[in-house]
This record gives structure tokens, sequence and C-alpha cells, in this order.
């Protein structure tokens, strides 16, 4: 009894931990990278449904499932085994993580992530690291060097500069590359990743430029298609006409996602209570200096060295 009693309190001090965390409770964006928070520990439990001694359990039950649906002959399942067969472990967890340990749902995941490659092979195709730095470089898209106070990696959007014929290309792809990389760390699995969206300057020469395909392909990406947690999509500054092709993306949305879509416009005030000032780059309203996109390439290059 007097064991359990400990271990209870531990888990109150951290679940109450959790209820006030603060940017400085977590690791960094690029690393390197300490172990895993305990507080991040006990969200996992919590959120996930992760413990310790069913992770093997779970890779093992995902790795038969695999096995046992590949041998029904169905294309996309054989496209499951022939891309995950001979991962590590490391891999299919995050799949797990990204289902909360419901071993078929991670299974229709990993399904969603070959249909997905299939559809669209035009996104990693020609994925140099001289394209992908430079894009990065340019800010498409930009990543907060500090977590949020959620510990979620940040990706930030600034629609202004958009060129509507090659950017929205560009910033899928680099989001799908730089997701992949910066997910190989467990604090962000358990986090999760979230996304702001700047429209301040947004014309509408560029409203009108947005190819629906373009869109439905970024749509398609936070829904079913990688193994991430995407928790929540910010709008800031967005003009009037902003409706129209939002309206077109709303059918494509799944209501787990719509729910994470918070529209802002210009009134900040519950923008500032989920980002803190002091984190954001003066172009996203925050109270730091420019954003600068050669300083995330450049950490962005030696995470690549770390893995």
């Amino acid at each position: 009894l007097g064991t359990y009693r400990m271990v209870s309190e531990e888990e109150q001090a951290l679940r109450a931990k959790l209820e006030r965390l603060t940017i400085k409770d977590h690791g960094p964006v690029f690393g390197p990278y300490a172990s895993l928070p305990d507080h991040t520990r006990q969200k996992a439990k919590d959120e996930l449904n992760e413990m310790d001694e069913k992770r093997a359990s779970a890779v093992k039950e995902l790795r038969g499932l695999i096995k046992e649906k590949a041998d029904t002959g169905d294309d996309l399942v054989k496209g499951v085994q022939d891309t995950f067969g001979e991962k590590p472990d490391s891999l299919l967890v995050r799949f797990i993580r990204a289902r909360k340990f419901d071993v078929p749902r991670a299974f229709e995941l990993m399904k969603g992530y070959v249909r997905f490659r299939r559809n669209y092979p035009e996104l990693f195709e020609n994925l140099t690291p001289e394209a992908v730095r430079s894009t990065i470089e340019a800010g498409y898209p930009g990543i907060l060097h500090s977590r949020d106070k959620y510990g979620r990696v940040v990706f930030l959007f600034n629609v202004e500069n958009w060129d509507y014929e090659e950017i929205t290309f560009d910033e899928v792809r680099n989001m799908l590359t730089e997701n992949k990389k910066l997910n190989m760390v467990e604090e962000t699995q358990i986090n999760g990743f979230c996304i702001i969206e700047n429209f301040k300057g947004f014309t509408m020469q560029q409203a009108s430029g947005i190819k629906p395909t373009e869109l439905k392909k970024m749509v398609d990406m936070l829904q079913d298609s990688f193994p991430a947690r995407f928790k929540a999509v910010h709008f800031i500054h967005q003009p009037w006409y902003f409706t129209t092709t939002y309206n077109v993306v709303k059918p494509l949305m799944k209501s787990k996602l719509l729910e994470r879509v918070f529209v802002h416009g210009d009134e900040l005030e519950n923008y500032y209570r989920e980002f803190d000032a002091e984190i954001l780059p003066s172009e996203f309203d925050g109270k730091g200096a420019n954003y600068d996109g050669k300083a995330t390439a450049a950490d962005h290059m030696a995470l690549k060295n770390l893995t």
C-alpha cells in the first residue's frame, strides 16, 4: 500500500505540473537531447496509454498485423510491408504513439502514409539537401527555436511571401522533410506540432491563384498520413476574402482537425494565451527579433548529422 501511495502522489505532482507548464519545462527543438522530462513521460501515459512494458508488445503486435494483412494480397498492404517490414522498432513506435497505442489504428495510419506517397510522388522526388536548405533559409516554412509551453514544435507560415505558383508546393514538401526529422525526437512524438499561419499582406491575387489541389495536399498531409500529432492550426490577420480559400478546404477536413483550427483575425488575445510573445518573432506579433531562416537551416543540417 505504501508503495502504491508514493507512486500515486508522484503522479499527482506530475499531473499538477502538466497544468502549469512554461516554455522552460521542455527540451530543445533541434538538440542536443537529454532524457525525457518526467512530466512528458506522465503525459505519454495519460494521453497515449504508453507504458514501458507496453511498447515492446505493441511493436510485436504491429509487426504481426503487417505480416498477416500482407498475406491477403492487397496492394496497399503489401506497400506497408515493403515500406516498414525491415524498419527499426523506433519507427513503428512513432506510428503507435500517433494512434495512442491502438495497434489496428496505427496500421491504418501506415496505410495512409503509403497512400500519400503514392498519390503525391512529386513531393518526395529530388529532395537534395541544398534544395531543402535554400527554401528553409527563405522561411518556407519557419520553425520556432523554442517549443511552446505545451512542448509542441511550432511551424510558421508567412503567407505574404507566398508565390502561389511555387511556394505552396515547397512549403508542403519541406514540412514533410522537417516533420520527419524533428519527429525522431521522443519529446516531439509525444507533444506534437502546431502551425501558425500569418495572412497579413495576403492579396486577392494570391487567394485566387492558390490551386485547390495544392490545398488538398496540405490537408491530406495533416490528416491520417503521417506519424505525428498535429495539435493546432492558428490563423492570424486573415482578410475577409480568406473565407473563400478556407471554404475550399473545410469540406476536406475531418471534424477532429476542424476543432483544432483557430481563426484569430486581428484579435490576438487568445493567440497570446497559446503562445508566449517572448518566443514569437516580430513578424508573428511577438517580442522576438525578425525570423532568421539561416539559423534554422543551420540547426536543421546539424540535426540531420545527429541521426
